[in-house]
């Protein structure tokens, strides 16, 4: 049980005592309205209809454009990652720059782009490319740094930067980039798949369209077919294969409205469109212009920065308690020394189509039956970080060495394997924290008032400099709790714990 105990300045039991406290006061100011009026008749139709699916209308070519936006967006992002991770450790401008771009969800990034380029294959693909040279930058640099060093002792004096990266470290941390760049392309299917529900023709469009419309079963069709390209993502997505996907994906993504002229475009967005409307005309140098600037900007932080700021972290916080406890509940599901050989692969089955339901798509779902409140967007990130925290620590367990006289059942969990991983457990959520409060955000252009809701309102009154002063301070919130989570993780000595799914256990090679 010391696992439990003190550890550190900061202690596992007191952080946890902490994190419960602030979500039970989150909990007293959340909204847990149940606006439907029958949502359990709502429910049975929704199942009677996914029970059924309609495999006749299913779209193949939105299928073929979801796999072509997330081979693309991926790579560019991959890419573009790889090269940045090598100064990264060296470049504080350079990490500042990775941080903002990560921080700012694909749908954010979306929204902006069409401005630019209109509802166009451009737009899909950098709304996926830009946050995920970010992520990409960071984790690939943390990969390298973290590499065996030995070689680069035995290489001849005078061997060049380059050569002694491409001949001492790249051959170490090859597998780990490999493996968590194929990661990183099953969360882009993922934000493919959402990308739909702002237009872009993905099976998303066509999901949220069956949705509204209460069509189940067209629904439950896309929805399997989606799973499908999850589950079978480790056999058309191989190294043979991959200079045929991305040789072909230029060719079949959609031919959509896009902008007729991107540079002028491009220049009118970054020196008007973007600018806040009291400096396009006025003089910088005049007093008057500042003081009409501050009129501008202060009804926007007290009306809609700080409440959105608030309700996106109450969001955020109960949501990161929900899912500790959905983790502690699922995780034995995927673990061999709870569920046998039989159990364990239908545990998996059930996280891995947990873990691949997008938050936003559920959390639309849960809208249509519930109605607008909190609640929907609850539960959707708790289902969904629940099923990735639950699959990763049951991975873990797996790899733990019980004693001969081991207990079983409930004295097993509970004080033989939970001590153990507690750390583990701690350091997995709190990496989550950020992500929870990014997509938190992004729930709010489906009615949840969250900060994300004030950004789809400011871009559909065509007020596109409010939504950039709005999605900057939801990009200022994200990195100050990603800097608390990193802080933590130091506090409890666990910021050298596995965090990420870029390093394969011994028991499990895949992602």
């Amino acid at each position: 049980m010391s696992a439990l105990g003190l550890r550190g300045p900061l202690g596992y039991r007191a952080a946890s005592g902490w994190f419960a406290a602030a979500a039970f006061a989150a909990l007293i100011a959340a909204d847990f309205h149940v606006a439907s009026l029958d949502p359990w008749a709502d429910l049975r139709r929704l199942l009677a209809g996914l029970a059924r699916p309609d495999f006749a209308s299913l779209a193949l070519l939105s299928v073929v454009h979801t796999v072509a936006f997330a081979v693309l967006g991926v790579g560019i992002g991959a890419g573009a990652g790889f090269l940045t991770a090598i100064p990264y450790a060296r470049s504080r401008t350079l990490r500042v720059l990775c941080a903002m771009l990560r921080s700012v969800h694909e749908l954010f990034w979306a929204l902006l782009l069409m401005q630019v380029f209109g509802l166009s294959a451009t737009t899909g693909i950098l709304a996926i490319a830009l946050p995920y040279a970010g992520i990409c930058a960071k984790v690939f640099s943390e990969i390298i740094e973290e590499a065996d060093l030995s070689a680069l002792r035995v290489l001849p004096p005078g061997t060049g930067t380059v050569s002694a990266f491409a001949y001492a470290r790249l051959p170490e941390v090859a597998a780990s980039i490999r493996h968590y760049t194929l990661y990183r392309f099953e969360c882009g299917l993922r934000s493919t798949l959402v990308l739909g529900f702002v237009g872009l023709p993905t099976m998303g469009f066509h999901l949220e369209s069956a949705f509204r419309q209460g069509r189940y079963g067209e629904a439950a069709a896309f929805l399997l077919a989606f799973y499908a390209l999850i589950g079978t993502r480790r056999l058309w997505v191989r190294g043979a294969t991959l200079p045929f996907l991305i040789g072909l994906s230029p060719f079949v993504l959609p031919t959509v409205a896009g902008s007729p002229d991107i540079a002028a475009g491009l220049l009118r967005f970054l020196t008007h469109t973007v600018v806040p409307s009291p400096l396009r005309d006025g003089a910088l140098l005049d007093p008057a212009t500042w003081a009409r600037l501050w009129s501008w900007f202060r009804p926007i932080l007290t009306g809609q920065i700080v409440p959105g700021t608030i309700q996106t972290l109450v969001l955020a916080q109960v949501a990161l308690a929900s899912t500790a406890l959905g983790a502690l509940v699922l995780f034995p599901l995927t673990a061999r020394r709870f569920t046998g050989p039989l159990g364990r692969p239908l545990g998996r089955a059930l996280l891995v189509v947990v873990r691949s339901t997008p938050e936003y798509m559920l959390a639309y779902v849960l809208l249509q039956l519930l109605g607008p409140s909190m609640l929907p967007a609850i539960l959707a990130l708790a289902i969904h970080n629940a099923g990735i925290v639950g699959y990763l620590m049951g991975r873990h367990a797996d790899g733990l060495a019980y004693r001969p006289d081991a207990p079983s059942g409930l004295n097993l969990y509970a004080y033989e394997t939970l001590p153990r991983l507690y750390g583990q457990f701690l350091a997995y959520l709190l990496y989550r924290w950020e992500i929870i409060l990014r997509e938190g955000a992004i729930l709010g252009l489906i009615g949840v008032a969250t900060l994300g809701f004030y950004v789809d309102a400011a871009i559909s009154e065509l007020r596109i400099d409010v939504a950039v002063v709005l999605i900057l301070a939801t990009m200022l919130v994200t990195l100050a709790v990603e800097a608390l989570s990193r802080a933590l993780r130091r506090a409890l000595r666990i910021a050298d714990l596995p965090t990420r799914l870029s390093r394969p256990l011994a028991t499990d090679s895949g992602g």
